[in-house]
């Protein structure tokens, strides 16, 4: 999945020029807590966040003081050392890049120009429908040897059993390098006989835990 996919390409903007007292508004207005700050060419020269925008601002306990800060401009807060992505980037490469350096957005450019924003929550979301987890379904992990064909081999007791996969994941097994966790996400409320058919098989189901006088 690239970027482009899932990224908001409605982006509210204002100006350098533009108050700290209209970016509140703003924010408040449209319930986001990230602003690009662009020039007259729609190009990219800051961001503000609604961090930036308390450290900026008086105390709730002294709000009727210092009320001219929140006329300053937004150039005097906004941050404009960013990371910034293309529509044609991978979800996950940035999200890895969310993870590394702790931020909440990612404003997307092409050709130089602002064309949309990507933020944590867009990527949680993103995640929730690539695993599955938001529809009715089951859970089940299974330890592999980490070689080729293990994937193809459990799909094929799946099918057999009727079984749609939601989804997939793949994970190293921490205790041992030589083994993967499969963790297939399945269309089904009871998983039972694919559990029973993986056992067969010699497959190690790790969840769900069935006693063997179940099966």
């Amino acid at each position: 999945m690239i970027i482009e996919d899932v990224m908001k390409v409605d982006v509210v903007t204002l100006s350098e020029n533009d108050s700290i007292q209209k970016a509140i508004e703003v924010m408040r207005e449209h319930k986001i807590r990230h602003i690009p700050i662009v020039d007259d060419d729609n190009q990219l020269i800051g961001l503000v966040s609604n961090q930036d925008i308390r450290d900026a601002t008086p105390s709730i306990f002294h709000s009727n003081e210092h009320l001219e800060d929140l006329q300053k401009p937004l150039s005097s807060i906004m941050k404009t050392n960013l990371i910034t992505g293309h529509p044609l980037d991978f979800v996950e490469e940035a999200a890895a890049v969310f993870y590394e350096n702790h931020i909440g957005c990612m404003p997307i450019l092409s050709e130089g120009k602002l064309v949309g924003i990507i933020t944590e929550t867009d990527l949680l979301h993103t995640l929730v429908e690539l695993t599955g987890a938001h529809q009715p379904g089951s859970q089940v992990e299974i330890k592999v040897p980490n070689k080729a064909g293990a994937l193809s081999d459990l799909t094929s007791i799946i099918k057999s059993k009727k079984a749609n996969i939601h989804s997939v994941l793949v994970y190293p097994d921490k205790k041992d390098p030589s083994y993967k966790i499969l963790v297939f996400r399945l269309q089904t409320m009871n998983p039972l006989s694919v559990v029973q058919a993986l056992k067969e098989n010699g497959f190690e189901v790790l969840w769900p835990q069935i006693p063997e006088s179940v099966l």
